[in-house]
């Protein structure tokens, strides 16, 4: 279905949507927003919203299953105020949000639906799910100069780190359980990135609940719905596996000219496997899940 809105959506389908769990997607542009669509469909979400602006084409398959709104997608609040909008209207619905060209992986996502891991992190208290964002890039720019390859795609193994995240309001003391965390191309060609946008971890999966805001930085107005883990034992996390900043990279004038590979020694070809990233460490399984 397509809407002229997603308030126009919201309005229409809010009770249907709210059996959750909902997926938002932003599509900035054209490139792989059915791949992404499909992935997600694939591991269970019941909704998928897509924002796009006019001209986006999806296949008729997609058409018929996902939610399709027009969207200014390059305003300054295109998907904070969306995911902001969704929150508002489907209360205790679990939301993911992602841009196209990005793809959510969990612990045992080959096998598992996301509902399952819904609802065992439920069960373990937990109302959001950290996750991190692996820079993926094509492994040759010739042949992909827009720096997307799905049967061609690598990442960094290694070079990632953590700080404490402070905060302001209590003489920069280190938060509880938050940390910021970076690596993949944002960090390797940080010259290219602002700093604000150099982090990869944000919080990209979580339970809507009344007052609840996504904010700039992709955290969340509540404090323990940022943090990694509770305090009594590690919980899941996820990965979003993503070509977004290899695009950015390839394609805007400052530093297109400065990029002739992503590939250095610590680059891993992907294989669109949860084993892969869980024998990493990127995600987290969990105690029991």
């Amino acid at each position: 279905m397509r809407y002229p809105s997603l308030a126009d959506l919201l309005a229409a389908r809010s009770t249907d949507l709210a059996k959750g769990p909902v997926a938002v997607v932003l599509a900035e542009d054209a490139i792989e927003v059915d791949s992404t669509l499909s992935h997600l469909l694939t591991v269970g979400f019941r909704d998928v919203i897509l924002l796009a602006p006019e001209g986006i084409e999806v296949l008729p398959e997609h058409e018929a299953r996902a939610q399709i709104v027009t969207h200014d997608v390059h305003a300054e609040t295109a998907l904070t105020g969306a995911v902001n909008l969704v929150i508002d209207r489907l209360p205790g619905t679990w939301i993911h949000w992602c841009f196209n060209a990005e793809y959510l992986f969990y612990p045992f996502s080959d096998t598992r639906q996301i509902r399952e891991l819904l609802t065992f992190h439920t069960e373990e208290r937990r109302s959001a799910m950290m996750t991190y964002v692996i820079d993926l890039y094509a492994g040759d720019l010739s042949q992909a100069p827009n720096g997307v390859s799905l049967s061609d795609a690598w990442f960094d193994r290694s070079g990632y780190y953590s700080l404490s995240r402070k905060d302001p309001d209590r003489n920069w003391e280190a938060k509880d359980r938050q940390n910021d965390i970076f690596g993949g191309l944002r960090r390797r060609f940080e010259e290219h990135v602002a700093w604000e946008r150099r982090r990869i971890d944000r919080i990209s999966l979580f339970r809507a609940k009344p007052g609840l805001r996504l904010l700039p930085d992709y955290t969340l107005n509540d404090a323990e719905m940022n943090t990694y883990a509770c305090a009594w034992h590690h919980n899941l996390t996820a990965a979003v596996c993503s070509f977004r900043a290899a695009k950015a990279l390839c394609t805007n004038p400052g530093s297109r000219h400065a990029v002739q590979s992503f590939r250095w020694r610590y680059s891993e070809q992907f294989s669109w496997s949860d084993h892969q990233l869980m024998t990493l460490g990127f995600i987290e399984p969990g105690q029991w899940f």
